[in-house]
């Protein structure tokens, strides 16, 4: 691990130090009861975050074949709370079975094999195909659309938006070569900071709520603000990206703004299917869904505006023995 990425750690430890320390004060100092509530349920987002932070550490650690394997995990747990909230048919079982165990498997692998071309197409082209196919083998008509659309968009959401994180990691570079690593703390730090700012911003002061039938505790001065204060902290870790300063502070923006119109839509499917949260897997967040609903969205853009304006437009061959097989 050389001195930049420990100086990112050092930077994540010490944040997550002075917020267990903030709460722990504020939890014997508080008062009434919605305080009280207010205040546990942070020092429970705390806990959390010492716990994906250290995950997290040891990802950049170990490499990016634990990074794709991670994020595989992530992946099929995410997928399991879209398809058990969307409750699909009977007739659909089949069809999951596919989603599931051959083509997440495959998108990974195709992640770890460093394959842009076909990473790029398997599920937007090819999966988008097949699920309607394997659908209409059952013979079963009733709510088509509606059952092979939910399976396309946890394939779509789940998995091949976020398989863009791991993806980073094989992205060429101009005077990069090697520093992936920190281009992908860049970026899930920031998504993540984001999300924290808001929720802090908008406890402390936010009262006008930007979106009230969606998502009611998004106040405008909890946006403003966390994404101001996100930006601002991001762009001075300029120095470990490839970008200049001002073109790190609009690639942080980018993200801030994806990551948030991201979770709005998230939170309007779970509003239309009546829930409050995707799950219970992570003590304060809700499921796993409600911890990567910002990354679903930010991850293919960041990927892809720093492929257009910051790779070397080489791109990763197919393995040899495609070639091969190809005649090649």
């Amino acid at each position: 691990m050389d001195s930049d990425t420990q100086i990112l750690l050092t930077v994540v430890g010490s944040i997550l130090v002075i917020a267990s320390v903030a709460g722990f004060i504020l939890a014997k100092s508080a008062k009434t009861e919605g305080a009280k509530k207010t205040i546990a349920n942070m020092n429970a987002r705390t806990r959390s975050w010492w716990v994906m932070a250290s995950v997290f550490g040891s990802m950049l650690l170990l490499g990016s074949t634990f990074t794709t394997v991670l994020f595989a995990m992530i992946s099929f747990l995410a997928m399991r709370e879209f398809i058990t909230l969307n409750k699909t048919d009977r007739a659909d079982h089949e069809v999951l079975f596919w989603a599931f165990f051959i083509i997440l498997p495959l998108n990974y692998l195709l992640v770890g094999m460093r394959w842009y071309g076909l990473f790029t197409i398997l599920i937007p082209v090819y999966a988008f195909i097949f699920i309607p196919f394997r659908r209409v083998l059952t013979g079963e008509t009733k709510n088509f659309l509606i059952s092979t659309s939910k399976i396309q968009w946890a394939l779509l959401v789940c998995v091949y938006s976020v398989s863009h994180i791991p993806m980073l990691l094989t992205l060429p570079l101009k005077d990069y070569a090697g520093e992936n690593a920190k281009l992908l703390f860049f970026f899930v730090f920031t998504a993540q900071l984001s999300d924290v700012m808001q929720y802090v911003w908008g406890k402390t002061c936010g009262k006008r709520p930007v979106a009230p039938h969606v998502s009611p505790n998004k106040t405008l001065e909890g946006t403003v603000g966390g994404i101001g204060t996100t930006v601002a902290i991001s762009t001075c870790l300029w120095w470990a990206t490839p970008f200049n300063l001002w073109q790190a502070a609009l690639m942080a923006l980018l993200i801030c703004l994806a990551g948030f119109f991201g979770g709005l839509v998230m939170s309007a499917i779970k509003r239309d299917l009546g829930a409050k949260d995707w799950g219970a897997s992570i003590a304060g967040h809700g499921g796993f869904m409600d911890r990567i609903d910002s990354l679903c969205f930010a991850a293919p853009l960041f990927f892809h505006v720093c492929r257009f304006f910051f790779g070397t437009g080489a791109d990763a061959p197919p393995p040899e023995w495609v070639l091969r097989f190809l005649g090649r």
